[in-house]
């Protein structure tokens, strides 16, 4: 017997699901595009953000992070599959995690999505999947020259799980703490953010330092600044379905996610390279899209709750706090080459502060249902400690957990993360890989004098990789 059909269309186009007899709901078919185009967009940040971080490093370590941001794609939608979204979004989960109610995607299809009732499960999915996916891409960068590739997949997939998935939970889960406790996060400050700039930290001090920290040796510049411009051009592109997405509905609320995303980003790319002209009088492309990086950060947790005026406050204050930030390595001495930390997780924690400061009723409410206290704006003034509250179990649980994970690989036997010496002086590209970005890449620049003079006497060394690297 064939099975009944459980789908039809009215007159307008919108979905009819139909789960029982004389049981309906109705899926908009302008929501479902909106967010399915959202989903496109977010997927090519992830390739941008590894065109960013490859034009930021030397040219024998630049196909390495093109290459990880395909695998990461990868890995995380097989996790996605496996148990992901079951962890993260599943209905009968707990405040902190869910359960395997979805394991394999099993019953997520036509039923109504935990984000929105106007749009299947299914297409939440997926559009939760690419979140899901840019996270660890944006930690991971942290191993950048000095880390080895085939325990990276390990450790995407433990990570996804173990951290991205808790704290993605308590945040936008109907039943997480967080959510229940009134914090506002609406396209991932917290989760996607703070989680991964504070694992970049965790990850860097793990690691240690690359080989001629503190001399000149590292002291280099963007090897490809376009690059560095493609990767912020495919970032800044993908952010308005990241946040305007996140309305999951083709609304005002999305529009003013878009235009306020839009905004911050430009304002703060303006304040990053005003700060760094100070320095040496040049006007730096590479200063500007640091900059619009930051304000995309720092203005994701509040895009569905602030307006345009206030949007160019969250750009000023973190173009500034982003940009001297940069400084915390070397207060703190710890190597991270990306300024992944400065990046995301400080320009996390200031979008989730100014997010209390400046939240809006009326702005939730442009969606037509969203119902908030506000912020201090609207004097509600406990707004800031649920704020707060998040931040600093976002980082501390991103921190330790992150911590534990690198030290158990640490013992396992082929999953330590440190690339060897020679693996750094050849590059990563070469060590890992055998592929290259380019068709030439030297090496005789990273090594000292004797070293270099070692090298001139043999030729099969140099003929491997540097003709052909």
């Amino acid at each position: 017997m064939a099975a009944a059909v459980t789908i039809s269309y009215d007159e307008s186009g919108d979905t009819i699901y139909h789960p029982g007899a004389e049981e309906s709901t109705v899926f908009n078919a302008g929501d479902i595009a909106w967010t399915l185009a959202s989903t496109a967009l977010v997927w090519v940040m992830i390739p941008g953000v590894g065109y960013l971080y490859s034009g930021l490093l030397r040219r024998k370590n630049a196909l390495t992070q093109l290459w990880l941001s395909m695998v990461c794609v990868g890995v995380v939608s097989f996790q996605w599959y496996i148990w992901g979204y079951s962890l993260a979004f599943s209905d009968t989960g707990g405040r902190f995690i869910g359960d395997l109610k979805y394991a394999a995607l099993v019953g997520v299809l036509d039923a109504p999505s935990m984000g929105s009732t106007r749009i299947p499960a299914i297409v939440f999915c997926v559009y939760q999947l690419m979140f899901a996916a840019i996270t660890p891409m944006i930690a991971i960068g942290a191993i950048a020259e000095r880390g080895r590739l085939g325990p990276m997949m390990v450790f995407i997939f433990v990570w996804s799980t173990l951290v991205y998935d808790p704290i993605a939970c308590w945040t936008w889960n109907a039943n997480g703490w967080s959510f229940v406790l009134g914090g506002l996060d609406f396209a991932g400050g917290t989760p996607v953010h703070i989680s991964s700039g504070t694992a970049a930290l965790a990850i860097s001090i793990y690691l240690g330092k690359r080989r001629g920290y503190g001399t000149e040796r590292l002291a280099y510049k963007p090897h490809n600044s376009s690059y560095v411009v493609l990767g912020t051009v495919l970032l800044w592109f993908g952010w308005f379905g990241f946040n305007g997405g996140s309305a999951l509905s083709a609304n005002m609320r999305a529009a003013n996610a878009c235009i306020i995303t839009n905004l911050a980003a430009s304002v703060a790319g303006l304040t990053w390279m005003l700060w760094d002209y100070r320095l040496e009088k040049k006007w730096s492309v590479v200063g500007f899209c640091s900059g619009a990086i930051v304000g995309l950060v720092a203005i994701t947790p509040a895009s569905g709750f602030v307006g345009p005026s206030a949007s160019v406050a969250f750009g000023v204050v973190a173009g500034t706090a982003c940009n001297f930030a940069t400084k915390l390595k070397f207060i703190l001495n710890y190597d991270d080459p990306l300024d992944i930390f400065a990046s995301h997780a400080v320009g996390g924690i200031v979008g989730n502060l100014l997010t209390a400061l400046f939240a809006q009723k009326e702005i939730a409410a442009l969606d037509g249902f969203s119902v908030i206290g506000g912020g201090w704006i609207d004097h509600n003034w406990v707004q800031l400690g649920y704020q707060a509250a998040d931040c600093v179990a976002g980082f501390s649980y991103s921190l330790v957990m992150t911590t534990v994970i690198l030290w158990i690989m640490h013992f396992i036997p082929g999953l330590r993360l440190r690339a060897s010496e020679e693996a750094e002086i050849v590059g990563i590209d070469d060590a890992e890989m055998g592929e290259f970005a380019y068709d030439y890449v030297g090496i005789d620049a990273d090594l000292g004098p004797k070293e270099s003079e070692m090298r001139a006497e043999s030729p099969p060394l140099e003929e491997k990789h540097e003709t052909h690297a």
